[in-house]
């Protein structure tokens, strides 16, 4: 028996080996048992699952499953494909027990009895969001654990804040972590470049735009001088001609006016003169009518 179980452990360990592509945000991971597995609710969590009696850490949680590998987690909205890469810890895993697998090998939770239940995969999928909206596991049935109370408040953010530290300290983490750090400062930078240059790119729009529209203004200013010196020739022009026009009238009727007086001052003369020689006939004839007598 205990040679079968030692096979059994080996064939799991080997199985558990995931295909995993450095630059690639895919996971495959191995086939850890055959068909939708069986969880248990762990307490003194926000309603995290985790699946018992494999090697690898697969937990369920907020409609995902979840799974880590070299210390990226993936989730998968399905417990066997799908795995894509997560840029953070999730949130739960802090409230998560390192001593988890102990405590449910043994049927004990910080010295309670642990009854705990495997819920099916189908139960799970129909009734988390439920549980976790009413506290079902917390109120009703305390995790299964004998006796006991959850933890307050502060102590379980207490031990959050404990857990997540002795996490980062992890060589396997604080590397990677290290490494994502320095590639988030690249693109921060890279980020704050790109904003530089666009800034710059817009003063150099926006100094191109104000030097055309102060050289198109240039233009308009001139364009509207020289009209307006157009328009100032030709008025010129017009006058001159319009000028000119009214002297030859004046001197037209200056002309018909001087004649029209020549005229009549011939007339007056011819006038007189007609007077004169009448005077003057009638004189000769009278001196010559006293001669005759």
């Amino acid at each position: 028996m205990k040679k079968i179980l030692i096979l059994l452990a080996i064939v799991l360990s080997i199985s558990a080996c995931a295909v995993y592509t450095p630059g690639r945000d895919v996971y495959t991971p191995g086939r850890e048992f055959n068909g939708p597995p069986d969880v248990v609710v762990m307490p003194d969590t926000d309603d995290v699952y985790f699946v018992p009696d494999i090697n690898v850490d697969m937990f369920f949680w907020n409609g995902w499953w979840w799974r880590s590998n070299e210390s990226r987690w993936y989730r998968s909205q399905y417990y066997d494909r799908g795995w894509a890469y997560y840029n953070d810890v999730p949130s739960f895993y802090y409230d998560v027990d390192p001593g988890w697998r102990g405590y449910y090998r043994d049927h004990n939770w910080n010295g309670h009895r642990w009854n705990y239940e495997r819920i099916p995969h189908r139960e799970l999928q129909g009734n988390w969001n439920s549980w976790h909206n009413n506290r079902y596991w917390e109120r009703e049935k305390t995790w299964g654990v004998q006796g006991y109370h959850p933890r307050p408040q502060q102590q379980r953010e207490e031990l959050r804040n404990q857990r997540q530290l002795q996490y980062q300290q992890r060589p396997e983490v604080s590397q990677p972590q290290q490494g994502r750090h320095d590639q988030q400062n690249q693109i921060q930078q890279d980020q704050q470049l790109k904003l530089e240059q666009r800034r710059k790119d817009q003063q150099n729009q926006i100094q191109q735009d104000q030097q055309l529209k102060l050289e198109q203004r240039r233009k308009d200013e001139q364009n509207q001088i020289q009209q307006d010196q157009q328009l100032k020739l030709e008025q010129r022009r017009k006058d001159q001609q319009n000028q000119i026009q009214q002297d030859q009238q004046l001197k037209l009727e200056q002309g018909r006016h001087d004649e029209q007086s020549q005229g009549q001052q011939d007339q007056q003369l011819k006038l007189k003169q007609g007077r004169h020689d009448e005077q003057s006939q009638e004189k000769t004839e009278g001196e010559n009518a006293e001669q005759i007598k």
